[in-house]
């Protein structure tokens, strides 16, 4: 709490004597702070006698400014000056917080290349003509529905080309993850649901997988991918050998040519959750046995009656 007190409101008094309520502490001191036109008091929440007060809705924290004539007296039967102050806060606000799902462009530097940037957006469908807006984000999918895709470098140097190395999915936001599901590596497709579409710009990688969950409760799904830039028709770039089953080691890299790994990721998609089928499967089955059995309790209990009226006939 910080108070001022103009000095000419007060009478005459030894502003040497003014004190908080517990003087005790040198931070307590009025000397420190106060001027020639204004007593100052910069008072802890927590110290100097500062007492706290609460009600239904506030804190209260409160504290005086007095004076006296001996500092040593304790006690004192001459009228004293008290200056009561207090600070209050609410003990219920509204705290708000916002962020974006939706992941930035990713810019870096490599020897050879400059400046350039990465960017790993989705699209409805494939015709690939507007992303995704990033107000959208996290996305959501039903398993089975086809997510489009779309890597793109941007760079200041002509005649280069992009090449994704590897990708891989994740139920959380985490490149360590120790079991992520691989979509392509070492520029080969595992995914068997991956189409990978032509494009006339050799800075875009445009493909499409099919979506799915991790088994469990997982509904979170983030995409990453690693990507290199090359010299575009240069047949000893990592970009021209394409796939590589056998994950043959990358040859020492020339600067001009060819660009470091980079990374890029993308996400989260969420995966709506749905009744389970096999468990709807299972109702019906036993809806099915249900009726059969009535069908053959019924059955039963008219063969039982036609055997007494058989018997009462008899």
């Amino acid at each position: 709490m910080v108070v001022e007190v103009e000095k000419a409101t007060l009478p005459r008094l030894h502003y040497e004597h003014l004190r908080l309520s517990d003087p005790s502490n040198t931070v307590c001191s009025l000397q420190t702070h106060s001027n020639n036109t204004h007593i100052v008091a910069i008072v802890p929440l927590n110290a100097c006698g500062t007492q706290i007060e609460e009600d239904a809705d506030d804190l209260l924290f409160k504290n005086e400014i007095t004076t006296e004539d001996n500092s040593s007296a304790l006690i004192t039967r001459r009228h004293q000056v008290e200056m009561k102050f207090f600070c209050q806060y609410s003990k219920r606000g509204n705290v708000t917080f916002s962020f974006s799902a939706h992941r930035d462009n990713v810019t870096v530097w490599d020897k050879g290349f400059g400046q350039f940037t990465y960017g790993f957006e989705f699209y409805p469908d494939q015709r690939f003509t507007s992303r995704i807006a990033p107000r959208m984000y996290p996305l959501e999918f039903d398993v089975g529905d086809r997510i489009f895709m779309e890597i793109e470098a941007t760079t200041p140097v002509n005649n280069t080309e992009l090449f994704v190395e590897s990708c891989t999915a994740a139920p959380y936001d985490n490149s360590n993850y120790p079991h992520p599901y691989t979509l392509i590596e070492n520029g080969c497709n595992l995914d068997s649901t991956l189409i990978i579409y032509s494009t006339p710009n050799k800075n875009e990688f445009r493909f499409s997988i099919e979506a799915f969950k991790f088994i469990g409760l997982h509904d979170m799904v983030y995409i990453s991918c690693s990507v290199v830039m090359c010299e575009a028709g240069n047949s000893r770039t990592r970009c021209s050998r394409g796939c590589q089953p056998n994950g043959t080691r990358r040859a020492k890299r020339e600067a001009v040519i060819e660009s470091r790994t980079h990374y890029v990721s993308q996400g989260p998609l969420r995966l709506r959750r749905a009744a389970q089928t096999g468990n709807t499967g299972k109702l019906q089955g036993l809806n099915s046995n249900l009726v059969f059995i009535a069908v053959c309790a019924l059955a039963a209990v008219g063969m039982i009656c036609g055997v007494l009226l058989c018997y009462k006939g008899l």
